[in-house]
């Protein structure tokens, strides 16, 4: 039997971040969990912009709605990891022979990087007509607008759920705006207490309301997704 000579167990393969000065430990603790994330590591082995990418493709594999064909409007879109994914699973670039051609509109506050299949702009959402300037851009209504937002952390966890309900409120409202009958919308939440009124809008909106955690949300994270099919118009 070979001998091991690296001088190493098993248990020694988590890579260890030491405190440097002037970081936080919070921001020591972060980076040590991102190096020893496996979402991450796949990310940059299979080329995704951020482990996110893994989250929306779960979702889409669950409940189907990136089918060839659709019309998706993607808010909040950088670094674009969820446009990588929708792009092939619509069919943005026509690769899929005798499939319908998807089309892709990537927003953000931010400039993106440019990707093949998306068109993506930097637009305030909120914005007074966002919802007619991004259904003119996509040349009809949307059969699909999802988000991946999130407000900035203020470090306080009630405080910081208030703010992604209240964001999230404000993208289902351009979702009605923007969204064809029988439309999705899939946005993150995070789990808090403060997200009823946010369901009960929905479930009048939309046939079904699912409310999802996908194995690539880290698991000591609030973090869910609600996923709303079946748009009333």
């Amino acid at each position: 039997m070979a001998k091991n000579t690296s001088g190493r167990g098993q248990r020694d393969l988590t890579v260890k971040v030491k405190t440097a000065r002037g970081r936080k430990l919070s921001s020591t603790r972060w980076l040590q969990r991102q190096l020893n994330d496996p979402y991450v590591k796949r990310a940059q082995a299979e080329g995704f912009r951020g482990r996110a990418a893994f989250k929306i493709m779960e979702l889409d594999d669950k409940f189907r709605f990136l089918v060839p064909g659709a019309r998706v409007v993607d808010l909040g879109c950088a670094p674009g990891g969820w446009l990588q994914v929708a792009v092939p699973r619509i069919n943005a670039l026509g690769e899929k022979k005798g499939k319908a051609v998807g089309r892709i509109i990537g927003i953000d506050l931010q400039e993106v990087e440019p990707l093949p299949g998306a068109e993506i702009h930097q637009l305030d959402f909120m914005s007074d007509g966002a919802d007619e300037q991004i259904k003119d851009w996509l040349g009809g209504p949307a059969d699909v607008v999802m988000s991946d937002m999130a407000a900035a952390s203020s470090g306080h966890k009630q405080t910081d759920h208030l703010r992604i309900i209240a964001l999230c409120e404000t993208a289902a409202h351009l979702a009605f705006d923007v969204l064809d009958e029988g439309g999705t919308f899939v946005a993150k939440v995070l789990a808090g207490g403060a997200e009823g009124e946010l369901q009960k809008l929905l479930k009048q909106k939309f046939d079904k309301v699912a409310n999802v955690k996908p194995p690539a949300s880290r698991a000591d994270s609030s973090e869910k997704f609600v996923v709303a099919t079946g748009f009333r118009g």
